[in-house]
């Protein structure tokens, strides 16, 4: 277990975030989320904040993490930790030059501040969609399995772009500061309500998760996730799959693959049920151990 940091959080009120931040606060972290709806959870204040105004970013990285902060004589500081999760979720929630404009200024914002600020560890959330099939136009196939962090990212949409200039904007800032900052290509996140509701399409009709490459993150495993990114610290910049460990299928991986996309290589010997989106690096990097599999909640 970590020793406790501080966590200043943005996006924490998101389907990913309101799930993650219990986790971290289980952890023995104190978080502050940072959002423009506040989060349901009477141990995290919500402060208000527009990421894309680079002055409410500084001011909200050095501010008190709830009105206790007044009792004591210790002026604000910058936190531990910055965790980025905030974003617009996906394309067509809003015109695309919106979400490219919305989604690239609040990483540079929130990854400079931190930065600026003293902050030597910054996680930010990318995501699935940089491998380039999640929002394609038509059926596109994969350069090869598995996808793993040294995939030639090469995405035609303005979501995944936009992910893919934060990845660029935190390796950047890495380098100049010292900094250790981690992209978090994040899968699909999962609730936990969501087995019990989704997983009999996904299984039974597999094809339907071609976009998502078979692939999740369970939102609770998210959490376990940052946690032991907050605990592994001297690396730089590093791009790290969010997955859990296996395929949402019946039949295990390369079988299943070479059935559905058999025009697509597989590079190397996969695991019997490893995720096509692997996350091997996350595992043997940060220690990540899968406590979520699909199977344990899946009600056929």
């Amino acid at each position: 277990m970590s020793t406790g940091k501080r966590i200043v959080f943005t996006g924490g009120s998101g389907k990913a975030g309101r799930h993650v931040i219990p986790e971290l606060v289980k952890k023995g972290h104190k978080v502050l989320n940072l959002d423009l709806v506040p989060l349901d959870n009477p141990d995290v204040f919500t402060l208000k904040t527009d990421l894309t105004d680079s002055g409410q970013v500084f001011n909200a990285l050095t501010t008190h993490f709830n009105y206790a902060g007044y009792e004591g004589l210790d002026i604000p500081r910058a936190p531990d930790v910055v965790i980025h999760f905030a974003a617009y979720a996906r394309n067509m929630l809003v015109p695309d030059n919106e979400c490219f404009k919305g989604n690239v200024t609040a990483t540079y914002n929130v990854i400079e501040a931190a930065c600026k600020l003293g902050v030597k560890k910054i996680i930010i959330a990318s995501s699935e969609t940089t491998y380039g099939v999640c929002f394609a136009q038509g059926d596109s196939d994969y350069d090869h399995f598995p996808l793993e962090e040294d995939y030639d990212v090469n995405p035609m949409d303005t979501y995944a772009l936009s992910k893919l200039c934060g990845e660029r904007t935190a390796r950047t800032f890495a380098r100049r500061f010292g900094a250790d900052i981690y992209a978090f290509r994040i899968g699909n996140v999962i609730e936990p309500h969501e087995y019990e509701r989704d997983f009999p399409v996904y299984v039974n009709e597999p094809m339907t998760r071609k976009r998502n490459a078979w692939s999740y993150i369970d939102a609770r495993d998210l959490g376990q996730l940052c946690d032991l990114a907050i605990q592994k610290s001297g690396i730089g910049f590093q791009v790290f799959n969010a997955t859990n460990d296996t395929i949402t299928t019946k039949e295990p991986t390369e079988e299943f693959l070479k059935k559905a996309c058999p025009s697509t290589p597989i590079k190397r010997k996969m695991g019997e049920w490893e995720a096509p989106l692997s996350n091997r690096k996350a595992r043997e990097v940060l220690g990540f151990k899968d406590e979520h599999d699909w199977r344990k909640y899946y009600k056929p």
